[in-house]
């Protein structure tokens, strides 16, 4: 077999002389081709849909910090509804009567009072999942993930099997469950250890102290786990957001067609500038017959102007071309016997700096003002005649 159809099989060497074959095909990106940053139109589209890039770490985090708070602010509430219901139920045991309807009353009593406690927990975790995702996200509502696809279900199990075992996904997911376990694991190992004399005395002292010494230790490891949960959703954020970019890059193809969504065909976008040049082109020789004066080059450029003292402050560029059109200008010029004056350097700089329709720039005032005595002394001297 030649190596270069090996090129993709690496093999890892162990100290035996045994070795492990990975065909790193397996880790490739399901998508070839798709080498293209994703346009603002993609991503657009893509949030449209409801796909974002997001860690669920920090949402997590939240729920458990806003439940933390929202338990020990109402704690006495809770506390005293429980045990209010426990007195009703031990001290009134005796006297229940067994029948349907008086244990769907004591069940509708028991809800009521289970939805009083559990109410303010609720509230506290919907509002700190909300403000997870759009700390992220922004707002954003999308009824699209809810749709059923049936084009999207396809059976490929070499595709599945990529999916669920070699994709990079799945090993980040493997690896923050494993750093969760790992972790928390651990804090409970330090906090319990740090109060290991405290829980010992927990048989000599009286229920309710033991439950504050119980619930202390509780809510030190809730609020260390909840750090180190913060503290994975930042890389897992950096890793969410660069799998988002690489799920929605584009082949060439694609951005070709959506440039033709967006811009129009190429070639029709071409033919519409170059109607728009030809009607700019007729509407400046119309322009020609009511100039001044023509400034040439005397063939490469030809520039009209016109000044209105009524209107204008300064004269205005009407017409300009390079070459047969500077000679079309000229020409029309002639025929309608307006004065064509060559000035190479005025001409070359009205050209390149003064567009159709715009007043002269000012440092011309005067080179402009030279042209316009010329014109003036020739009217003057034609009315002599």
């Amino acid at each position: 077999m030649k190596w270069y159809e090996d090129i993709n099989l690496h093999t890892l060497s162990l100290h035996t002389s045994s070795t492990i074959v990975f065909d790193l095909q397996l880790f490739a990106a399901e998508d070839e081709g798709r080498t293209e940053e994703p346009t603002e139109k993609k991503l657009r589209e893509a949030r449209e849909k409801g796909q974002v890039a997001k860690t669920e770490e920090l949402p997590q985090a939240l729920v458990v910090i806003f439940a933390m708070i929202t338990i020990v602010v109402f704690c006495g509430f809770i506390f005293e509804t429980i045990i209010r219901m426990m007195h009703y139920y031990l001290t009134s045991f005796s006297r229940f009567q067994l029948t349907e309807r008086s244990l769907f009353h004591e069940a509708i009593a028991t809800g009521i009072e289970s939805f009083k406690i559990l109410l303010p927990i609720f509230a506290a975790t919907v509002i700190a999942a909300l403000l997870g995702n759009i700390a992220q996200v922004g707002f954003q509502i999308s009824t699209h993930p809810l749709k059923f696809d049936l084009s999207k279900i396809k059976f490929d199990p070499a595709t599945m099997a990529r999916k669920i075992f070699f994709s990079r996904q799945v090993a980040m997911n493997l690896f923050k469950s494993i750093f969760k376990v790992v972790v928390i694991g651990f804090v409970c190992y330090l906090v319990i250890s740090n109060d290991f004399d405290e829980l010992i005395k927990t048989p000599d002292i009286s229920v309710g102290l033991a439950f504050q010494n119980i619930s202390i230790i509780a809510l030190k490891i809730i609020i260390w786990s909840t750090v180190c949960l913060l503290i994975l959703s930042i890389p897992d954020y950096i890793f969410q957001k660069r799998e988002y970019i690489e799920s929605l890059k584009m082949t060439k193809q694609e951005l070709k067609e959506e440039w033709k969504e967006t811009v129009g065909d190429p070639h029709v976008r071409a033919r519409l500038q170059e109607m728009q040049r030809e009607l700019i082109m007729r509407n400046m020789i119309r322009e020609v017959p009511k100039a001044d004066v023509v400034v040439t080059n005397p063939t490469h450029f030809a520039i009209a102007m016109r000044y209105e003292p009524e209107a204008m402050y300064a004269p205005m560029v009407i017409a300009k071309g390079v070459d047969a059109m500077a000679l079309r200008i000229r020409q029309i010029a002639l025929d309608n016997n307006i004065l064509v004056i060559e000035n190479r350097p005025l001409a070359q700089e009205l050209y390149k700096r003064v567009e159709i329709g715009d007043i002269i720039p000012e440092d011309l005032f005067y080179a402009v003002s030279l042209i316009y005595a010329e014109v003036y002394k020739k009217r003057n001297y034609k009315a002599a005649i």
